[in-house]
């Protein structure tokens, strides 16, 4: 990714709708913000193709929920927006198979890297 994902605050918040994942640093560092909005861009646009090469890369598994965000990836839309100390990206879906495979990735996420974000009830 660029920056040490143990120095920056990293969430995985399930949404009714899906998710958000959040990445952010010191908004002094200006090269880790950079790099962060950067790296959240590539990822919001490859999960809209449909690729997860990257989780499963890092995570050296295939990670819960993305053989069904893959399949479903029309149905799915990735949104990157910029905040103060890095950036998020928002997976959203009106499809309940699709929201279901967004919380299973993104709970796996929040234990793997043992970070914090909310769970939808």
């Amino acid at each position: 990714m660029g920056v040490d994902q143990y120095t920056s605050s990293h969430l995985f918040d399930d949404l009714p709708d899906g998710g958000r994942i959040e990445l952010q640093r010191d908004s002094t560092d200006t090269a880790g913000v950079r790099t962060i909005r950067e790296h959240l861009q590539h990822i919001a646009l490859a999960f809209a193709a449909g690729d997860f090469s990257l989780p499963g890369f890092v995570h050296a598994e295939s990670v819960p929920g993305t053989a069904a965000m893959t399949a479903n990836r029309a149905l799915i839309t990735y949104e990157f927006r910029p905040l103060s100390g890095g950036g998020e990206v928002l997976l959203r879906s009106s499809d309940s198979t699709s929201v279901s495979a967004i919380h299973a990735f993104l709970a796996f996420q929040r234990q793997d890297h043992r970070a914090g974000g909310m769970v939808h009830q």
